[in-house]
């Protein structure tokens, strides 16, 4: 929370599983969009919390799955733990909260007694939780008996309950809606329905790189690396004119050190472009960032810092990406690439032998 410099502009709280992230679109196109639109507008004032019935374990294994965003705060094991930031720092007072008058004994002792309940994996076993498979048809007999039981002793993925109470309490609520868009576009649906603020997506903007009018360095940022990918794809006109655009933002005597510690002139990946246009043409090749953030190291110079992810077939591999910028003098508001600096992240590191261009 120590990024923000007052209260938070808009915090988004969120499940995964079939809200964030939908798992019948293999590519990812709704979440993508949302993580586009989050990290040019929102990370750097606001809040995003991921609250899952996950386990730290499996939560951990969606995110070398999909292309998700770090949240600030994610909430685990049906909310019986509660992390900050990427470091996933745990907040203890929470935990002390939650073992006042908790016995996980009891609950063990009092679920035995109940052969419907079949017992979910290790993982899913947590200090403040004890996790069960049920069939739905006995779901409701077996609840409350249980519940009974441990009153006596002194102590989701709820779809349809969801629609049903929208049905019976919500529907002419004009703060409610049913978002009629899939996951993460709900999501994104909602933020413009009550205009919390942009609801555009970078992702629904075609030619980006040349009709952009850049709001901010992070929006900059998530454009760049979006030209980037279509690139690649073969997705826009492989024409002289984004190759002139990309001089005018990159320094004519800028240097990118590639994350191999290979340091090069920043013009030599705009000679190089032509040369990878359409290279990942239908192929399954995703790119988005995470993380940003922006400091003025000087008066007009700015440092940008973000996690730069692509996902190309099944390999996910990541760096930490430091920009320099530079306001340019006859256009503040318009930045020119001083610097580019990558390093590899955790479990991409012995990868440098595949190719990465930027």
């Amino acid at each position: 929370m120590d990024r923000l410099n007052g209260s938070s502009n808009l915090m988004i709280v969120s499940d995964l599983d079939y809200t964030m992230v939908d798992h019948d679109d293999p590519e990812n196109l709704a979440l993508l969009r949302f993580n586009a639109l989050w990290e040019a507008y929102y990370r750097h004032n606001s809040l995003l919390v991921f609250s899952t019935g996950r386990s730290p374990t499996i939560y951990g294994e969606l995110r070398k799955q999909k292309p998700l965003l770090t949240p600030d705060i994610t909430i685990m094991s049906v909310g019986t733990e509660i992390t900050y930031g990427e470091s996933m720092v745990l907040d203890e007072g929470w935990k002390k909260y939650l073992d006042h008058k908790w016995n996980r004994d009891i609950v063990v002792e009092e679920s035995a007694k109940f052969p419907e309940l079949v017992s979910q994996s290790e993982t899913e076993q947590r200090p403040h939780k004890v996790s069960f498979y049920l069939e739905k048809g006995k779901a409701s007999k077996v609840m409350q008996a249980l519940s009974e039981g441990l009153e006596k002793r002194g102590v989701s993925n709820a779809q349809e309950e969801l629609v049903e109470w929208y049905a019976e309490n919500a529907k002419d609520n004009a703060q409610i809606i049913h978002a009629t868009e899939r996951c993460a576009a709900g999501i994104v649906q909602a933020i413009g329905n009550f205009t919390l603020g942009p609801s555009v997506s970078p992702r629904d903007i075609r030619d980006s790189m040349l009709n952009m009018k850049i709001l901010s360095l992070d929006h900059e940022v998530v454009m760049f690396y979006l030209f980037y990918e279509r690139w690649m794809h073969g997705e826009i006109e492989n024409s002289e004119q984004y190759i002139q655009n990309l001089k005018s933002i990159f320094h004519s005597t800028g240097n990118f050190v590639h994350p191999s510690g290979v340091d090069q002139p920043m013009q030599q990946i705009i000679e190089t472009l032509p040369k990878v246009f359409g290279q990942k043409q239908g192929l399954d090749f995703w790119v988005w960032i995470d993380r940003v953030s922006f400091a003025e190291v000087s008066l007009g110079s700015w440092m940008v810092k973000f996690d730069k992810w692509e996902l190309s077939g099944n390999e996910l591999r990541g760096c930490l990406t430091k920009v320099l910028m530079n306001s340019k003098v006859d256009a503040p508001n318009e930045f020119t690439w001083m610097h580019i600096h990558q390093t590899w992240l955790d479990g991409s590191k012995g990868k440098d032998n595949t190719p990465w261009f930027v």
